[in-house]
C-alpha cells in the first residue's frame, strides 16, 4: 500500500471510529493487511474493537500496537532520545503522540520511564496503570510499575506484581533478581534466597547476582557463606570496587597482603577521569581505607577514607543549610502550645516503637537487646515516616521539605489518617504477633514532631553516641544509599549538632516523651540501661535482653555482624589516631562537643 494511500486509509478509519466502529475496524485491518508494521491501524483497531465491547480482541490489538512500534519513526526517535537520556526531546516527543492518541500504550510506557527518571514516581505508577488497563498482558509495563513500587518502598506491592510478570516470563533473571531484592525488604528472606541460589546456579559468572545473595546471606547471620558468595564473586570480577566493601563492611574480617594488593592494582587500573567508572574507585578508596586503619597506619586510611569520602560527596551534593531550615523551622513552630492543642489527634495504637539519632550511634545494639524481648518485635530501618513526611509537603506545600508548614495546617481527622497509614504500611513487616514492633530508622530524629502528633501513643528512644566516635564512624562507612551529609567532616558535624538542637527543643516543649540512651553508658552498665529502656516502654525486665547476641534475627544494617558478639567497647576513642585531620569536624560541632554527655531526661 503506497504511502498516500496508507495514510489516507488510516484518516478514513478514523473518521469512522466515531460513528462506525465495525467499518473503521474493517478498514483498519485492511490496512494491516497490507502493511503488518502499522502501529496506527493496530491501535485503530483496538479503539474500534473497545467501541464494540470486544475488550479481549481489543488487548491484543494494543499488544501488537507495541509491537509494530519498532516500525514507527517517530517511536524510534523517541526511543533513541530515552537511550541518550534526551529527556526533554523524549518527553515532547512522546507527549506529541498521545495528544494524537491518548491510548498508545508505548508511548504511555515510554513517558512513564522519562517520569521515573526524574524521580516522578506517583506520574510514572498513573501513566503505567493506565497502560496495563487498555493492555493487561504487555508485560514490559508490568514489570516497569513492579520497579516503580520498589523505587517507592512499597516492596509487598512490588514482589506482588513480579509474580504475575514472571508468571509470564518465569525465565527472567532480571524480574526474579527484583522479587529478590524486594522479598527482602519485607523480611521474606528465605524465599529471597531460594531465589538467590537457583538465579546463582543459572548464572554463575555474574559477580553482581553474588553479590546480592552475598547480601542476603549476610543479613540473616550466615556469615561464612555470604564471604563465600563475596570471594566468588570476586573471582568473577576483582574490579568490582563494591565487592570489596561488602567484604570490609562486614567488620569482622581483615584484609591480607594479597587483597591489598589486589584492590591497589584494581583503582590503579581506573582513570579518575572516568565517571561511570566512580562508585568503583570510591568503594576501593573506603575498602583500603578499612585495611589500613585495621593495621594502625593512619595516614593511608584517611587518605583513602578522604577520597572515597569526596567522590560520593560530589555524587550526591548534600547542603546542610536545608537540614538546619527543617530544624528552624521545627523549634518555630513546634512549641508547647503546638502539641498540646494538637494531644491525642493521631492513632493512638501504641505499637511503633522508634529509635532514632545519629546513625552509627547504637541504635541497632539498642534494637537487638529490646527485639530479644517477648513483647517486641524487631523489623528494620523502615522508609515510611519521611515518606508521610514528605507527601504532607508535597501534597499541600508542593515541596516535600515544608512539611512542617503542612502539618501546622493539618486538620485532626488528617493526623489520625496519617497514624493509621504509617500502621498499615508496615503491617507487612510484622511476622510474630507481638504487640510492639520497632522502626530505627536513624534519621527519624527529624521527623519527631510528626511522630509525636500521629502516633501519640508510641515510645521513641534517643541513640546517642559521643559525637567525634559518632561522626568519625561515619566517615569511614559508605551507605548503600541516603545520609548524604556523612560524607564531608563540616557537613557532619553541623548535621549532628541540628540534631542536637532538635532533640533539646523536643525535651523542652514534650518533657519525658523521647528516652535518651548515652552509647557509653550503655557499655558502661548495660542491665541499669536497659532496665530504663524496658521502664520508659512499659515493659518488664526479661534475661534474654542481656543475652541479645544470640538473637538470630535477621539485621540488614551496617551493624549486622557487630551485633551478634556481646556488648564490647571495641568501636570507643576510635576517632584518636586521626585526630590531626578532624579539625573541620570539631569546628562545626562547636558546643556540642564540649557539653557530652548529657544526663537522660526522665519521666517525670
Amino acid at each position: 500500500m503506497a504511502t498516500v494511500t496508507h495514510d489516507a486509509a488510516l484518516a478514513n478509519a478514523r473518521r469512522l471510529l466515531g460513528t462506525e466502529p465495525a467499518a473503521a475496524l474493517a478498514q483498519a485491518k485492511e490496512i494491516i493487511a497490507a502493511v503488518p508494521t502499522s502501529a496506527a491501524a493496530h491501535r485503530i483497531a483496538a479503539h474500534a474493537l473497545r467501541a464494540l465491547n470486544r475488550e479481549e480482541e481489543a488487548q491484543a490489538a494494543s499488544l501488537a500496537a507495541v509491537g509494530a512500534t519498532i516500525h514507527d519513526e517517530a517511536m524510534v526517535d523517541a526511543a533513541l532520545a530515552l537511550a541518550e537520556n534526551r529527556l526533554p526531546d523524549a518527553e515532547a516527543a512522546l507527549r506529541q503522540r498521545l495528544r494524537e492518541d491518548a491510548t498508545d500504550v508505548a508511548a504511555i510506557r515510554m513517558l512513564a520511564e522519562v517520569a521515573g527518571r526524574i524521580g516522578r514516581y506517583g506520574d510514572a505508577e498513573k501513566l503505567l496503570t493506565r497502560a496495563l488497563e487498555l493492555a493487561p498482558g504487555f508485560g514490559a509495563a508490568r514489570a516497569n510499575l513492579a520497579t516503580v513500587f520498589y523505587k517507592q518502598n512499597r516492596y509487598a506491592e512490588a514482589a506482588e506484581t513480579l509474580d504475575a510478570v514472571l508468571g509470564d516470563d518465569p525465565d527472567n533473571a532480571a524480574h526474579a533478581n527484583l522479587k529478590a531484592a524486594a522479598l527482602g525488604r519485607i523480611g521474606g528472606y528465605d524465599e529471597a534466597i531460594a531465589l538467590y541460589e537457583q538465579l546463582t546456579q543459572r548464572f554463575p559468572d555474574h559477580a553482581k547476582l553474588w553479590m546480592s545473595y552475598g547480601h542476603m546471606l549476610k543479613t540473616v547471620g550466615r556469615q561464612d557463606d555470604s564471604i563465600a558468595a563475596y570471594r566468588h564473586a570476586l573471582a568473577v570480577d576483582p574490579g568490582l570496587g563494591e565487592l570489596w566493601w561488602s567484604l570490609a563492611n562486614l567488620k569482622t574480617i581483615r584484609f591480607d597482603a594479597a587483597d591489598c594488593a589486589a584492590m591497589e592494582t584494581a583503582l590503579a587500573a581506573i582513570d579518575p577521569g572516568d565517571a561511570a567508572r566512580g562508585d568503583d574507585r570510591l568503594h576501593l578508596h573506603f575498602a583500603l581505607g578499612k585495611a589500613y586503619d585495621d593495621v594502625g597506619d593512619a595516614e593511608p586510611a584517611f587518605r583513602h577514607y578522604a577520597a572515597g569520602n569526596a567522590i560520593r560527596a560530589g555524587q550526591l551534593g548534600y547542603d546542610a543549610a536545608d537540614t538546619s531550615a527543617i530544624v528552624d523551622a521545627a523549634v518555630a513552630i513546634c512549641t508547647a502550645e503546638f502539641f498540646a492543642a494538637r494531644a491525642d489527634m493521631g492513632d493512638p495504637a501504641p505499637d511503633p516503637i522508634f529509635i532514632l539519632g545519629m546513625p552509627r550511634a547504637g541504635s541497632t545494639l539498642i534494637e537487638q537487646i529490646l527485639a530479644s524481648h517477648s513483647a517486641i518485635e524487631g523489623t528494620m530501618e523502615l522508609p515510611d515516616i519521611p515518606a508521610l513526611a514528605l507527601g504532607l509537603g508535597r501534597e499541600t506545600q508542593g515541596e516535600g521539605r515544608h512539611w512542617i508548614a503542612a502539618l501546622a495546617e493539618a486538620p485532626p481527622e488528617r493526623l489520625a489518617e496519617m497514624g493509621a497509614a504509617f500502621l498499615r504500611r508496615t503491617a507487612v513487616q510484622r511476622k510474630t504477633g507481638k504487640p510492639f514492633y520497632i522502626d530505627k530508622l536513624p534519621n527519624n530524629w527529624r521527623y519527631v514532631p510528626l511522630i509525636r502528633l500521629i502516633l501519640p501513643g508510641a515510645r521513641i528512644i534517643d541513640a546517642r553516641r559521643h559525637p567525634l566516635d559518632c561522626c568519625w564512624s561515619n566517615f569511614r562507612q559508605h551507605y548503600a544509599k541516603g545520609q548524604a551529609f556523612s560524607y564531608d567532616l563540616a557537613a557532619m558535624g553541623a548535621y549532628y549538632r541540628d540534631y542536637v538542637r532538635l532533640m533539646a527543643h523536643i525535651d523542652a516543649v514534650q518533657p519525658g516523651r523521647v528516652h535518651r540512651v548515652i552509647h557509653e553508658a550503655l557499655l558502661d552498665d548495660p542491665e541499669a540501661e536497659v532496665r530504663a529502656m524496658l521502664a520508659h516502654l512499659g515493659l518488664p525486665f526479661e534475661d534474654a535482653c542481656m543475652a541479645f547476641h544470640a538473637n538470630a534475627r535477621a539485621v540488614r544494617t551496617a551493624s549486622s555482624e557487630q551485633v551478634r558478639r556481646p556488648i564490647n567497647r571495641d568501636g570507643v576513642d576510635q576517632w584518636r589516631p586521626f585526630d590531626a585531620w578532624l579539625g573541620p569536624l570539631k569546628s562545626a560541632l562547636g558546643p556540642v562537643l564540649d557539653s557530652y554527655p548529657k544526663a537522660p531526661p526522665r519521666p517525670a
